[in-house]
């Protein structure tokens, strides 16, 4: 299986960094550093899959690709 697409941004509100996985409805993580915000992210997926697999809701394939990925 492929991997979830992970955004990552400053957010200057929060003054840090923001990860978080489109798929994957309200999985994000903060962090002061990228490095952070990635692997805090990590954690969140890995835990949003275990909730989701114990409570019988359906796991979305990765799907979301931003538009400098897709193909003209």
């Amino acid at each position: 299986m492929k991997d979830y697409h992970i955004n990552l941004f400053y957010s200057e509100e929060d003054a840090g960094y923001i990860a978080d996985i489109p798929d994957l409805t309200h999985c994000s993580a903060f962090g002061e550093t990228p490095e952070e915000a990635l692997r805090e992210v990590e954690v969140a997926k890995k835990l949003w899959l275990e909730t989701a697999k114990a409570e019988g809701i359906a796991i979305p394939e990765p799907r979301y690709k931003p538009v400098f990925y897709q193909a003209a």
